[in-house]
């Protein structure tokens, strides 16, 4: 039963593959698992049809293996077929009848024994086993005077074997196998693989000699290759054999002679000029014109006979005859008008050479020689013709024109360029290079920026003159140094400002980018404020770039982290300085204050950093509120306060590291952070502004001017928080008591402020407990006064003022004795008053 399916199995595998529904692979696996079974199942002793059909699979699934690449599984199943192959021959002599059935069954076992020894060496062969794999083929080349059918199919591995070593340089091994071929092709005429196959070996064994070592090898090449020549003639085994000789430096004479063998042979034309550029490549100058001079004849009627003529200028341009060269060019220009054109390839070809030409004249600066062969060139077109080529080939004269200083030339050809291709980038950028040399800024601008919408989008049509991304960078950049150059600062910046949009390279943008910066500083520092605005807005745009592509770098593998620092600190100093220098603008102020923090992110956090970014953003918020404080509307204020708020709370992140790094007594920052919030939440009524002030009261270090201002911004518009402002002066007046020596002026003024607050001018109906808390003020007014002869004369006046009104307003309502108290509080600082006195008394 599983002899029956593992034969099923292998029929099927054979059905299926021809049926394309399994793959080469598949069936080698197919075949493996079949095979395995029926070996499994063999008895003792098995039927003559049973390992017939052994050897077959055996055979098969050996060659299936080294047919996909997998040699070292095929080796078993071979083995297994040579012991099989034994069995049957055994088998077969037991019970053979006389001689004659003896040689029968060898010639029938021998066909099996050639084929596994084939495989054998095949497998070995794959495996690198050279000494296996010619051993193989040596039983199996003995074996052919009994098979000599089998003499194509020995020499034709031999050849594929040679084939393989000689791709892989093992000249040696390949030299063996190739020489084999040709030995076993030789064996039996009628079973040979034929004259032509034989002229290949032969070749390929030439070849092979006069890459391994031609000085060494040189007999046995030139020896194969006439014996190849011998057997079939072929352009090719002519080709080679002047190779060799070339090789080995043979006499002209034995060149011209095997040059003049090729020509008692029909040859293509192609083949011709390959062999003269061969002959003329290898120095053989001599024979190579004199051999060129003859195809002509050779080829009068062939349309392709301006080959020859293409091929004789390109040598005589390599070898320096370039007045020959011309002359052979006017000819070809004569013929063209005359009914004697090249083909288009022949005519494109030629095309090439004029303008390599001209191109090696222009990089020698010998511009009017290129203007000569670029005027050849423009021969063969048409008046009127519309060719991308043209336009080309009229920017490049334009070019040459230009550095001759004939600038009227150069407009002609330019506008002949753009005539035949007017959207394209390289005319923009050569009616650029004459506005810049003419001095004409506005022409110029213009032509940058039509470059810069050209370097945008793609060429649409794939018949013009690719444009992509680099080409579009890198005129734009020739065009902000050509710009510089002539001192066109104008123009340059233009330039610059397209280049920094298009380019990739995030070295090249920076270095940009830093080139804009410095001229857009340069030019708005000549200019009057008015016309400022729109400049400065420029290098906001230009610092904002350089921190977008700073984020973006990250993935760019050739921008290092070390650049990427250096870049930023470049950057971030620059919008630093940019801050400071446009102080009178707040707006734009905080804007390069933010853009130098944003900057600073990409830089490492030392404590220079640190200062910075916390300088940066206590900036931002003072703008912010200060610009809040301005005549803006609710929503602007609103807007203003809160984003002040933002940048306060990232701020106090950074106070809270940067304390770790140093002692920063005497740094007003937590002050400023104090005060900042403070007016931003006062005026946004937030409510959590009573729980910051919570944690400020207890504070013992807040100075009296802290405490002030805090009165002030309290009661500042739209804020009004007078608990909390009463709360601040209160302390306040408490700190200056504490003071050694009073300062009057100080103390009097936070006094007048809390009297102020306390007692509002002109209420009545005061309660007793605040006309008791404001008597106590009046109380410390005098005790101070009467302490020190410092105290502002109009403070004291104005004290005494209030507190006699204050009793006048009791009189009017009735409360005599309180009206008799104040009016008497405010008679005992009558007699402090100077020259005032009399005036009150």
């Amino acid at each position: 039963q599983v002899e029956e399916g593992a034969i099923s199995l292998w029929n099927w595998a054979v059905t299926k593959h021809m049926g394309s529904v399994v793959n080469d692979e598949q069936r080698a696996k197919l075949r493996f698992v079949a095979c395995r079974l029926v070996c499994l199942c063999e008895g003792s002793d098995p039927l003559e049809g049973t390992i017939r059909r052994q050897i077959l699979m055996s055979m098969k699934t050996g060659k299936g293996w080294i047919d996909i690449g997998k040699a070292d599984l095929a080796d078993g199943f071979l083995e297994i077929a040579m012991s099989s192959i034994e069995k049957l021959y055994a088998k077969l002599l037991k019970g053979s009848d006389g001689e004659a059935d003896i040689h029968v069954h060898k010639a029938d076992v021998e066909k099996n024994l050639f084929k596994v020894l084939s495989y054998q060496a095949e497998s070995v062969f794959a495996q690198g086993d050279f000494q296996k794999a010619v051993m193989c083929v040596q039983r199996c080349k003995d074996m052919l005077m009994k098979l000599p059918k089998e003499t194509c199919y020995l020499s034709i591995l031999c050849y594929n074997f040679g084939v393989e070593t000689y791709e892989r340089k093992r000249y040696e091994q390949s030299s063996f196998w190739l020489s084999q071929s040709y030995d076993i092709g030789k064996m039996d005429m009628k079973y040979s693989v034929g004259k032509e196959m034989q002229a290949k070996v032969l070749r390929l064994l030439a070849t092979t000699y006069f890459e391994w070592d031609c000085n060494l090898y040189l007999d046995k090449a030139l020896k194969a290759i006439s014996l190849a020549n011998q057997e079939n003639l072929h352009p090719a085994g002519f080709f080679l054999k002047v190779k060799i000789l070339l090789k080995s430096g043979a006499s002209d004479e034995d060149i011209n002679s095997a040059v003049a063998e090729f020509l008692r042979h029909e040859m293509s034309l192609d083949f011709c000029l390959n062999t003269a550029k061969l002959l003329l490549e290898h120095g053989r100058e001599s024979v190579g014109f004199d051999f060129l001079k003859s195809v002509p004849e050779r080829f009068e009627s062939s349309p392709d006979l301006g080959k020859i003529t293409l091929l004789h200028i390109e040598f005589l341009l390599h070898n320096k005859r370039e007045l020959l060269a011309k002359q052979k060019v006017e000819e070809i220009i004569i013929g063209h008008y005359t009914g004697k054109q090249l083909l288009p390839e022949a005519l494109n070809r030629l095309h090439i050479i004029l303008w390599d030409r001209a191109a090696k004249h222009y990089e020698a600066k010998s511009y009017s020689e290129a203007l000569h062969w670029y005027n050849y060139s423009v021969s063969f077109y048409t008046p009127g013709q519309i060719d991308q080529n043209l336009a080309k080939l009229q920017r490049n004269m334009a070019s040459c024109y230009l550095h001759l200083k004939q600038v009227d030339k150069a407009k002609e050809a330019v506008k002949e360029a753009e005539r035949c291709d007017p959207n394209s980038i390289f005319t923009k950028f050569s009616i650029y290079k004459i506005a810049v040399m003419e001095k004409d800024t506005d022409k110029a601008v213009e032509a940058v920026i039509e470059m810069g919408k050209l370097a945008e989008k793609p060429s649409q049509h794939e018949d013009k003159l690719r444009v992509d991304e680099n080409t579009g960078t890198n005129l734009l950049s020739l065009a902000a140094q050509i710009a510089l150059e002539n001192e066109q600062q104008v123009v340059a910046i233009k330039a610059l400002e397209y280049l920094s949009e298009h380019l990739q390279d995030c070295r090249q943008l920076f270095a940009a980018l830093k080139c804009l910066v410095r001229l857009m500083l340069s030019k708005v520092m000549a200019e009057n404020e008015e016309k400022r605005d729109e400049d400065i807005n420029s290098m906001l745009t230009y610092l904002t770039l350089a921190h977008k592509r700073l984020a973006e770098s990250f993935t760019e593998e050739k921008f290092t982290g070390d650049m990427r620092i250096f870049e930023a600190h470049w950057f971030r100093k620059v919008a630093w300085n940019l801050a400071v220098q446009f102080g009178g603008c707040p707006e734009k102020m905080r804007d390069f204050f933010l853009l130098s923090f944003k900057l600073s992110q990409f830089c490492p956090s030392d404590k220079a950093v640190l200062i910075a970014q916390k300088t940066c953003l206590l900036m931002a918020a003072a703008v912010d509120l200060e610009m809040g404080r301005q005549e803006v509307t609710p929503s602007e204020q609103t807007e203003l306060l809160t984003q002040a708020l933002q940048h306060l709370q990232a701020c106090k992140e950074i106070w809270k590291v940067l304390k770790l790094t140093g002692d920063f007594v005497k740094d007003p920052t937590d002050t400023l952070l104090l005060l900042y919030e403070f007016e931003a939440r006062s005026k946004l009524n937030d409510p959590t502004l009573y729980n910051l002030m919570e944690s400020v009261w207890d504070q013992p270090q807040i100075e009296v001017k802290t405490l002030e201002i805090i009165a002030s911004l309290a009661m500042e518009s739209p804020a009004r928080y007078p608990v909390l402002c009463k709360k601040a002066l209160k302390s306040a007046l408490n700190l200056h008591r504490k003071q050694t020596v009073i300062d009057a002026v100080k103390f009097s003024k936070c006094l007048h402020s809390l009297i102020n607050l306390s007692l509002p001018t002109g209420l009545t109906d005061l309660d007793a407990c605040v006309l008791q808390e404001v008597w106590d003020y009046f109380e410390d007014a005098l005790s101070v006064v009467n302490s020190t002869d410092a105290y502002p004369e109009m403070e004291i006046l104005w004290l005494m003022t209030r507190a006699w009104n204050t009793g006048i307003f009791q009189y009017t309502v009735g409360k005599y004795k309180e009206a008799e108290q104040w009016c008497g509080l405010g008679m005992r600082f009558l007699s402090h008053l100077g020259s005032l006195k009399k005036s009150y008394e």
